[in-house]
């Protein structure tokens, strides 16, 4: 009798991977719930066994979908159903979107606003642990030329060199920069020394005539930034009355 069930069970479990399998050719993840998602792609890495309650599990340590593709996998193997082998599929599947959209947008007149940015940045950055600071590399349309993870620890605790942003802006021949970095708190408020590290920064790119277009801080599915609010603008109006302004002769 228990050898009916188990086989009564294992063939539920089939069915079941099959029809998520055929809901997904049939209309794609748009109407697969996050924990639905997260159980296709465990069935995937997995040959058997019902993954619903790792799914679940998963979900509900880490928060929401990003936050379990973009999970380390030593914490990822630490729920059971979760081995080394899916946990590893997981994290490919962030790591190939991320390429994806990455690639996507190069070469294309993307950025022309805040909104744009965030679209681009925060299924990577908004579930991140620590705080990274990135910066993209953009031509005179507003085309990407490249980004980078410059730098990464809280702001306070590890510097941020504008000499190397700079330095790296000369070699790629940007005309401009946007800066974006991360609040693990989810709050994406800027701090005091959040302003200070973006006025630095405006004064120095306008020393070599590279234009800070923006500097936009994620959080948990929203952003700050500074050029919407006018800050970036106020830097470089303080910046032209500070350096520019001529002492008349006596």
């Amino acid at each position: 009798m228990q050898e009916m069930d188990k086989e009564d069970w294992q063939q539920r479990g089939i069915g079941h991977r099959k029809r998520l399998r055929q809901r997904f050719l049939e209309g794609g993840l748009e109407r697969f719930s996050d924990e639905e998602v997260i159980e296709f792609l465990l069935t995937l890495g997995t040959p058997r066994g019902d993954q619903k309650l790792p799914a679940r599990e998963a979900l509900q340590t880490f928060g929401n979908l990003s936050g379990v593709l973009s999970a380390p996998l030593d914490q990822l193997t630490q729920i059971k159903g979760i081995g080394p082998k899916n946990a590893l599929y997981l994290g490919l599947v962030h790591q190939v979107a991320n390429r994806y959209l990455r690639d996507r947008i190069a070469g294309k007149m993307f950025f022309g606003s805040s909104q744009a940015v965030f679209d681009y940045l925060f299924h990577s950055m908004r579930d991140l642990k620590r705080e990274v600071f990135k910066v993209l590399f953009l031509t005179r349309k507003n085309e990407l030329i490249a980004d980078h993870d410059l730098f990464k620890g809280g702001l306070t605790g590890s510097a941020v060199y504008p000499r190397e942003i700079l330095s790296m802006a000369l070699e790629y021949k940007a005309a401009s920069l946007v800066f974006v970095h991360n609040h693990p708190s989810g709050d994406p408020s800027p701090s005091p020394e959040d302003q200070r590290l973006t006025r630095d920064l405006v004064w120095a790119a306008r020393l070599l005539t590279v234009q800070v277009l923006d500097h936009i801080i994620i959080g948990n599915n929203t952003y700050y930034s500074f050029a919407d609010q006018g800050t970036i603008r106020r830097f470089l109006n303080e910046y032209e009355n500070k350096f520019n302004t001529l002492t008349p002769c006596s």
